[in-house]
């Protein structure tokens, strides 16, 4: 049996983009079984739409609490009887119950190879750092950001020249092909959560 999947966009969505693709494959061990954002104007809910997949919308600022707002996602993760759950460039920060109750079935993916490089512009931290390795990690995710155990990293060489453009537009790339291959081990139970390093 495929395990059912959904997936938490925010825009453009193109690593949703890449974890569709892959799920056409028939050996592919998991089937994307909707997609939820909390923008109405996120482009990569035509897309979803365009493949046949269920979409839902709630804007975040129509709910009191981070909790309220969370209760809501759950039940229509439930709806579609959700068993895996793959955030894609979803940019709210979920409430600790949220991520409890998905513990071990939640992922994300990141654009640098953690612990480098967390939060928000790593492109940038990256070049400023000097490294001359970059990447993406895809991990789970746990109530402290982007500390989840990785999953799946990629290494991406730094160029001489590189902007944080030039750099993001690479790390995106292996982004969307890391992202399946860990969506897959997961789906098939080859990887299985543990807490992460303290």
């Amino acid at each position: 049996m495929k395990k059912r999947v959904a997936i938490l966009i925010s825009g453009r969505g193109t690593n949703m983009t890449a974890l569709i693709e892959a799920a056409k494959a028939p050996d592919y061990p998991a089937e994307i079984v909707g997609v939820f954002s909390n923008r109405a104007d996120a482009p990569g809910l035509e897309i979803a739409a365009a493949a046949g997949i269920p979409t839902a919308v709630r804007s975040h600022k129509d709910f009191a609490s981070r909790e309220a707002f969370d209760a809501q996602i759950e039940e229509i993760l439930d709806s579609w009887q959700t068993e895996i759950v793959c955030l894609a460039g979803f940019m709210r920060i979920f409430s600790n119950g949220f991520v409890e109750r998905w513990k071990g079935k939640m992922l994300n993916t990141h654009p640098s190879l953690l612990p480098f490089f967390r939060g928000l512009r790593p492109h940038e931290q990256a070049l400023a750092a000097g490294v001359t390795e970059h990447g993406c990690t895809v991990h789970w995710v746990i109530p402290e950001l982007d500390e989840g155990r990785a999953i799946l990293q990629t290494r991406v060489p730094v160029l001489p020249g590189d902007t944080a453009e030039s750099l993001a537009a690479r790390v995106l790339v292996a982004e969307h092909a890391t992202y399946p291959k860990a969506l897959a081990m997961v789906a098939r139970g080859e990887v299985r959560f543990e807490p992460a390093l303290r």
